[in-house]
């Protein structure tokens, strides 16, 4: 790898996956994976293209039971494009001699190169190079440009390049015994004849076109691909069940090259001014300039992009940093800003998790929140939009408020599935991480995050008090009062450690008083009352009488919010109320049986016991409170609760969940080098370095093939943002309260603020520097210890940071 370069050499199958989940291509509308375009889907190869908030429902038969599930669907595969020496075998990497075979997938301009040298049975040798792109700058476009050139020999190839809805939802094999197929009534066709003959009539010959609708959820789908050779080729068509494909024949001399440059449109019905998927596609097409225009839009759509982004990091920290913005990119840039979707926990890059939205956005908005804030707000949105659904949820349960959903697709239903596969023990188990009702608690947490960093009061007023209102009348009717105890105690519920599910031998799934739920709660209480208290005298009066709420009803969030109940045990923050009578686990005796134990709980159940006897998380928990807040800032929330958190109380809970945490979740190594920068700083910069890589190195044994993880990728950028910095935004004022490591020392990034584009930091040992770029905004207020200085627009600062 070099700074804007991630390249592989050679082809290996094994690794496969991984490089198409690496090498996916997207701009935030839709997506496709890194696969070679003259390969089917197999065990090797998935070449999936999804498009954001495209989900379909499906019903299964499993272990007996009918399971329904949504899942954001594969849509028609837009690259194949297969060729051949004359009427030989199409060439395939699993089929033909590879004399050598190279990637590069260009992050500066978002384009994925591919060089590939084949050799047939009959010894004459191909060399092909192949560059893809979807465009950044038009949502609905993709490119693909293959140059061939014979070595040695003169004759002809045949080339063929199509649409293929023959594509099933197959990309995760322990989802392979579900049902799969989402696509139905696929229709294709060239100019000018077949079904939509008035989208056709607008076609150029070179055209053909495929579409479709989803099952169930009837969205239409729409695609045309222009294909031309800069030869001359006799040229025909190949139409069979499901697929289509134009088709080239022609002349070939040793040594020069032949250019064959195929321009995909994509549309679904859910796309604003159009009125039917297959017309939008094909005029799009047909409209689409030749190829060099098409780069360099697309170019200079990423240059903005990565000017508006980028961190400044030296060495290979930076080069992954870089690999992890482009990702994020992938699935939520400018273009989202303008989709009702959320954020897919696995990116818009595989099957894995269904494509369904869960907290993850928890770890991707305080990044966006400083960079595209109108990306964050249509996130926001999204959850607004499905604020009623969550009310239904919580009515349904005999609660108040809003009850958000663990899983969220398409219409904000609970989608988390009922069962979920063991592949180590090939049992099907019951699945209860619908009881994560701390999403809630993200959501709000969200809210108050964006519009402290964008001063975005309007949004606050309106949707961001109306999810907020909601969701902690839904904390204060889920409490309930314990005279004994004199607090307020959550039952039922599973904390973001997922490995808990219940108690030893207990009849039924749910926890008491989980610690990061509770205090999760009593921070969304208060910051609720606070909005409440300080809305507009109209709005409040509207809001309040719409939703049926009073001041008596605010004095019982008041009393809720310092009588949560948090347990302690040993001088630490329990986990959850018991969790300190569970047993100890073996783990060095595991860690020499298994070697990998990550996946602890799938390791326990395939021998026939439980991780819910044992003091073992998946991933943080408790220490995901150092992660939400500043310090200061938890111990005024303890403090609230009537708790004293001092430094030796944190210190001791981080150590000990340390010691008792397997890493199963991206997230988790992520959240400890937060922590520990501030709590343990020698330990910090190794689980930085693992977070860095958990997806490049696919640590999670073969996950990352699934899909990667975009709340890890989103999360290590906002390490360096806000974690290491210390950077808040609150009370009108940039706040910084930097614990530079060792390892990472300089470094520098720009943020966009309250108006300000373009604000450039910049950290060196001791000392701060701060430009504002000319504007009429006002100056920006930076707080720094106890000391506070204005910066005007067109103004540099450098500030002595305190030891």
């Amino acid at each position: 790898m070099s700074d804007w370069i991630w390249e592989y050499e050679g082809y290996d199958p094994v690794e496969e996956r991984l490089r198409e989940s690496l090498c996916t291509l997207g701009n935030g509308y839709f997506a496709t994976r890194g696969a070679i375009p003259e390969c089917t889907a197999d065990d090797v190869h998935y070449p999936g293209t999804y498009a954001a908030g495209c989900y379909n429902r499906l019903t299964s038969q499993i272990a007996g039971r009918r399971v329904e599930n949504e899942d954001m669907v594969n849509l028609p595969n837009w690259l194949p494009l297969r060729f051949r020496t004359a009427f030989g075998d199409w060439f395939s990497p699993d089929t033909h001699r590879v004399l050598d075979h190279r990637q590069r997938l260009n992050l500066r301009e978002g384009t994925l190169e591919r060089t590939v040298r084949y050799e047939d049975t009959d010894g004459r040798r191909l060399a092909v190079r192949q560059l893809r792109l979807v465009h950044m700058a038009d949502p609905h476009l993709a490119l693909l440009r293959t140059e061939f050139t014979p070595e040695g020999w003169s004759g002809e190839i045949e080339v063929e390049s199509g649409l293929d809805g023959t594509v099933t939802n197959s990309g995760v094999e322990r989802y392979r015994a579900l049902a799969s197929r989402h696509l139905t009534h696929v229709h294709t066709g060239t100019s000018p004849g077949g079904p939509g003959r008035a989208a056709a009539r607008v076609a150029a010959r070179d055209t053909v076109w495929m579409r479709c609708r989803t099952s169930t959820s009837d969205i239409r789908i729409g695609l045309a691909a222009r294909t031309v050779a800069d030869a001359p080729a006799e040229t025909g068509n190949v139409k069979e069940l499901r697929r289509i494909a134009r088709v080239f024949r022609f002349p070939v001399t040793d040594g020069h090259t032949v250019t064959v440059d195929k321009t995909v449109a994509l549309h679904t019905s859910h796309d604003p001014a159009i009125s039917d998927p297959l017309h939008a596609a094909v005029d799009r097409v047909r409209r689409a300039p030749d190829v060099e225009a098409l780069l360099a839009s697309h170019r200079t759509a990423w240059q903005q992009l990565w000017r508006a982004a980028e961190p400044d990091v030296p060495g290979g920290a930076g080069t992954v940093l870089r690999l992890h913005l482009y990702h994020v990119l992938q699935t939520l840039s400018p273009h989202s800003a303008e989709l009702d979707v959320g954020v897919p926990a696995r990116g818009l890059h595989g099957e894995a998790y269904r494509g369904h939205v869960f907290w993850d956005e928890l770890f991707v908005l305080p990044y966006l929140n400083l960079h595209f804030p109108e990306v964050s707000r249509a996130l926001l949105t999204y959850r607004h939009r499905r604020l009623e659904r969550a009310c239904f949820a919580a009515e349904d349960a005999g609660h108040r408020g809003a009850m958000y959903p663990w899983q969220s697709g398409s219409d904000g239903r609970e989608e988390t599935q009922w069962l979920h596969l063991n592949p180590r023990s090939g049992r099907w188990l019951p699945d209860h991480s619908r009881l994560e009702h701390h999403v809630g608690s993200a959501v709000a947490y969200n809210v108050w995050r964006y519009c402290e960093a964008t001063g975005d009061a309007e949004f606050l007023h309106t949707k961001g008090a109306e999810m907020m209102i909601q969701i902690a009348r839904f904390w204060a009717a889920f409490a309930s009062y314990d005279e004994t105890l004199g607090r307020y105690r959550i039952r039922g519920v599973v904390g973001p450690d997922e490995y808990h599910e219940a108690y030893p031998g207990a009849a039924g799934p749910g926890l008491v008083d989980n610690a990061y739920t509770n205090v999760t709660a009593a921070w969304v209480l208060a910051r609720a009352l606070d909005v409440a208290r300080t809305l507009p005298v109209t709005r409040r009066r509207d809001l309040f009488e719409r939703i049926g709420l009073d001041d008596a009803e605010l004095e019982v969030w008041e009393d809720v919010a310092h009588k949560l109940h948090v347990p302690f045990h040993s001088g630490v923050i329990s986990q959850f109320e018991g969790y300190g009578d569970l047993a100890e686990l073996d783990w060095e005796a595991y860690r020499e049986r298994y070697g990998d134990i990550r996946r602890l709980d799938r390791i326990l159940e395939a021998e026939d016991d439980t991780v819910n006897r044992y003091q073992a998380s998946k991933q943080a928990d408790v220490l995901m409170l150092g992660y939400l807040f500043p310090p200061t800032e938890l111990r005024d929330l303890f403090r609230q609760l009537g708790y004293e958190l001092d430094d030796g109380t944190w210190h001791r809970t981080v150590d000990h969940y340390l010691a008792r945490t397997s890493h199963g979740s991206t997230l988790s190594s992520l959240v400890h080098g937060w922590v520990l920068a501030r709590a343990r700083r020698t330990r910090a910069w190794d689980f930085v370095q693992e977070s860095l890589i958990g997806d490049v190195a696919d640590l999670q044994d073969g996950t990352t093939g699934e899909g990667i993880h975009l709340g890890a990728m989103a999360g290590t950028l906002d390490l360096v943002q806000r974690g290491l910095t210390g950077l808040e935004a609150r009370d009108g004022r940039l706040w910084f309260d930097p614990v530079p490591l060792p390892e990472l020392s300089e470094y520098g990034f720009s943020i966009r603020y309250r108006g300000h584009w373009g604000v450039r930091l910049r950290l060196r040992p001791g000392r701060l520097h701060i430009t504002v770029p000319e504007s009429d905004e006002p100056p920006i207020t930076v707080a720094v210890a106890d000391r506070t200085v204005s910066v005007a627009p067109g103004e540099s600062r450098e500030l002595t940071l305190p030891e």
